[in-house]
């Protein structure tokens, strides 16, 4: 079978088995064991079977692209690790093909131009009429396959580590966060079950993103995602604290969303495609046609694959232009139109709208108030939600959609992410609950994968999307094995816990070393140490392309101070020092082995993940086969800011001067960080309240998470309500009096109607019914039955006609 076939085959039933999940255990997950306990074994025996095909499609996709060293010249990268990639591509069958995104079946087209390898294909389609295509589909390349191991793996450790924490649903719950009216807490049956249900649709959700071929699966797997972390963040929905924050994750994530259909709208309506991929389709005639996708739409390969307006938008934009010259002359004058600018701001609002649904789903400013108020869902929602899933689908899918970004649109993302990571991680430094400290650390380090997408950090950005999954998860699992043996989130009650809890304390510390980057500089370092210099360096390396917007490095560079503070003192306070509360510390113990056991794979992980092995195998090389065409090289260009833009090649951030500088700046400002953390925490040579006091205006503001959702409360909640109560007064006051007045009128017009109706129409119908029925009455007496009777009657009429006749005739003759 060749990889073609195979890929979507084995993705395929990865995909669907969390589907196949959801559906016994919501049909029989009840009736699973004593109180629904195999549920969690059904869910997890799916999962663990998605991450086995995963695997093996991976292993698959390395025997046919082995990843090496990359090594980029001056040209056009030509040393790209995929270069043999063409074996074995050249016939897809029914099921797909391989492309790079110019059609070619290699890593190179004829122009010696980089292009991915990519398989893509329909399974099934939903309707097409027109150039209107609706399908299930598929795009797989070592992206889309890397993310499907990530997922799966991360996943398959949470519903792990879930089936320890959650036991307490396995029973009748007493929720003590609920107080009834009668005063008595609520006492609830438990939704052992419900849990892993909501949690196999998510995955099912998320990966249905993953492999989606076109935009329009991607925004209905999307709003599923959505609609899941609304039952898991919900999770305890009699609680109003969780049922507010499912409300608000939902309400907030809509709001981008409705900025990614006007995205969605924009390209359907100016190209009539939403596929990534070039598609063979066979004519009326036999013969086989290629119908382009986005990306080769937007970086044709007889430009060599450079960011260019496509036709169609320029001839949408042109409407006017295109409906006063000839049909034949169009085609011929679309280049001038386009030298024009025409269809330039079409498609920065296309780039804008798909990154607006990003900035709701990966919790970016303006719209990150969401992703904190998300921790009222059980822990293991947390991990999965803040890691490898839900959040890390915008980052995704602006990867995926980078070839149509453009310089302007990319600027917009990296200052969205420049500050969003600098909020984020300014409130995290004045957090006392546990779980919101790696929240809002969540929030900061989203921004940094943005800010690196958004300077041309493609592959920089995405390393640290994996990364950041594997030690986040790693820091919300740990925060959950904490709270689950001391009972709370607040880390002021906590304190020396790391003497009865060593296993949790040991892996919290390592997955708070690599999401600073710890490591010896330039010899070796945990998996952020890798990461998060991609992104310095590639940061520093825009700022120096565009001076004007040197800000970008400082963010970066500031944010990295401000991660080292905030996690150091997290862990400062949680596992250092002496008990706080002594209640809690009795009471502390170390989390059962089934709750440990993920802690140390994904601690293992944390370490290794951003390693490159002898020969060039890592993840980074990994991503560099799926580096979409066109932006190997420096690009240039730009408009919507009356400024040109220069996106800098990825590998220039990797020599002189820019790696160096990035790396002693990532480690001064991890050192400074974690040294200023031990001095406040540890050694108490800075007093913690001291500091605060003197600096309360900014502590207040950061405490109150610079007021955002007060601002969005007097900004929309407030007037929302004062429109809908005019709405109500207006109804109550004006529009039901009105109404009223009529029904009364009405009434009234009805009463006299019905009096005339009684009294008239129904007096003389009456009437003469009367008149009738009494003559029928008087007449029937006539009618006696006797025979003879009848006889008589006749004979005495005749004779009385007879004379009565005989009398008239005499009298006509005398007169």
């Amino acid at each position: 079978m060749d990889l073609a076939t195979q890929l979507p085959q084995l993705l395929g039933i990865a995909w669907l088995l969390p589907l196949a999940s959801f559906v016994l255990i919501l049909f029989f997950g009840p009736k699973m064991g004593p109180h629904g306990r195999n549920a969690a074994w059904v869910a997890t025996a799916a999962i663990v079977t998605s991450l086995v095909l995963s695997l093996v499609a991976f292993v698959s996709w390395l025997g046919a692209h082995p990843v090496t060293a990359v090594h980029h010249g001056g040209d056009h990268g030509a040393a790209h690790a995929s270069d043999h990639a063409a074996a074995g591509h050249s016939d897809a069958g029914d099921h797909g093909e391989a492309s790079g995104h110019g059609g070619a079946a290699a890593s190179h087209n004829d122009q010696g131009v980089h292009a991915p390898v990519a398989y893509s294909g329909d399974w099934y389609t939903l309707y097409e009429g027109g150039r209107l295509k609706l399908s299930i589909g598929w795009y797989v390349d070592s992206l889309t396959i890397l993310m499907f191991v990530l997922v799966t793996f991360i996943a398959t450790c949470i519903h792990v580590y879930a089936s320890g924490y959650m036991h307490d649903e396995l029973h009748d719950v007493t929720d003590h966060e609920v107080t009834l009216a009668d005063g008595h807490h609520l006492h609830r049956a438990g939704r052992f079950p419900r849990f892993f249900q909501a949690l196999s649709l998510f995955c099912f959700s998320m990966m249905g993103i993953l492999i989606a071929g076109n935009l329009a699966m991607v925004f209905i797997f999307w709003e599923l995602v959505g609609i899941c972390s609304w039952f898991l963040i919900g999770f305890y929905y009699e609680r109003k604290s969780a049922s507010t924050a499912a409300n608000k994750a939902f309400i907030v994530n809509r709001v981008g969303d409705f900025g990614m259909l006007i995205g969605l709208m924009a390209l359907w309506g100016a190209l009539g495609t939403l596929h990534f991929a070039d598609a063979k389709v066979v004519g009326a005639d036999g013969q086989t046609a290629t119908v382009p996708g986005l990306f080769s739409l937007v970086r044709p390969a007889e430009s060599g694959h450079a960011l260019r307006v496509p036709d169609g938008m320029v001839k949408f934009a042109a409407a006017d232009k295109v409906a006063r010259t000839p049909v034949a002359e169009v085609a011929g004058k679309i280049e001038a139109w386009r030298a024009e600018g025409l269809g330039d701001w079409l498609l920065f609002i296309a780039g804008v709208g798909i990154f607006c649904g990003c900035v709701g789903k990966s919790a970016q400013f303006p719209l990150s108030v969401w992703l904190p108020d998300a921790m009222e869902g059980p822990t293991p929602v947390s991990a999965l939600v803040h890691s490898a899933t839900m959040v890390a689908a915008g980052v995704y899918l602006v990867g995926r959609f980078f070839p149509v970004l453009s310089p302007d649109v990319l600027l917009v993302i990296a200052y969205t992410g420049a500050i969003t990571l600098f909020i984020a991680a300014t409130i995290a430094l004045v957090a006392n609950d546990i779980k919101r400290v790696l929240a809002y650390s969540t929030v900061s380090q989203l921004g940094y994968m943005m800010l690196a997408l958004g300077v041309g950090g493609w592959v920089a950005g995405l390393f640290h999307l994996v990364t950041h999954a594997f030690f986040k998860s790693l820091l919300f699992l740990c925060s959950g094995s904490v709270i689950h043996a001391c009972h709370t989130n607040d880390m002021r009650k906590m304190g020396g816990l790391a003497k009865v809890m060593p296993y949790t304390a040991g892996t919290m510390l390592v997955g708070c070393l690599a999401i600073i980057g710890a490591g010896i500089p330039f010899v070796i370092g945990l998996s952020g140490y890798y990461s998060k210099d991609s992104i310095l360096a590639q940061a520093l390396s825009f700022s120096q392309a565009n001076p004007q917007h040197a800000i970008l490095f400082y963010a970066v560079a500031g944010g990295a101070f401000l991660t080292a503070f905030y996690m150091f003192r997290l862990w400062f306070m949680t596992f250092a020092g002496k008990a706080r509360d002594h209640h809690v510390h009795e009471h502390a113990h170390e989390s059962p082995q089934v709750m440990v056991m993920p802690l140390l794979v994904l601690a293992v992980l944390a370490v290794v993940a951003g390693w490159t092995l002898p020969g060039g195998f890592g993840i980074a090389n990994l991503l560099e086969q799926s580096r979409p065409a066109g932006t190997v090289e420096t690009t240039t260009g730009g408009f919507a800011f009356g400024q040109t833009l220069t996106i800098p090649a990825e590998y220039l951030s990797h020599g002189e001067p820019f790696h160096a500088t990035a790396t002693w700046t990532a480690f001064a400002t991890a050192l400074g960080g974690v040294l200023l953390a031990a001095a406040m925490y540890v050694w108490r040579v800075i007093s913690p309240a001291a500091v605060a006091m003197i600096f309360r205006p900014v502590y207040t503001l950061l405490a109150n998470r610079w007021y955002f959702d007060e601002l969005y409360h007097a900004l929309f909640v407030v007037p929302a309500h004062g429109l809908a109560a005019t709405a109500s007064g207006i109804d109550q006051g004006l529009i039901d009096p009105f109404l009223n007045g009529l029904a009364w009128v009405t009434r009234l017009v009805a009463g006299v109607d019905s009096w005339i109706d009684r009294t008239l129409v129904d007096g003389l119908v009456n009437a003469t019914a009367a008149a009738t029925w009494s003559a029928g009455t008087r007449l029937k007496v006539l009618q006696t039955g006797s025979l003879r009777q009848y006889v008589a009657f006749i004979a005495i009429g005749t004779v009385a006609l007879f004379v009565i006749a005989s009398l008239f005739f005499r009298a006509s003759l005398a007169g």
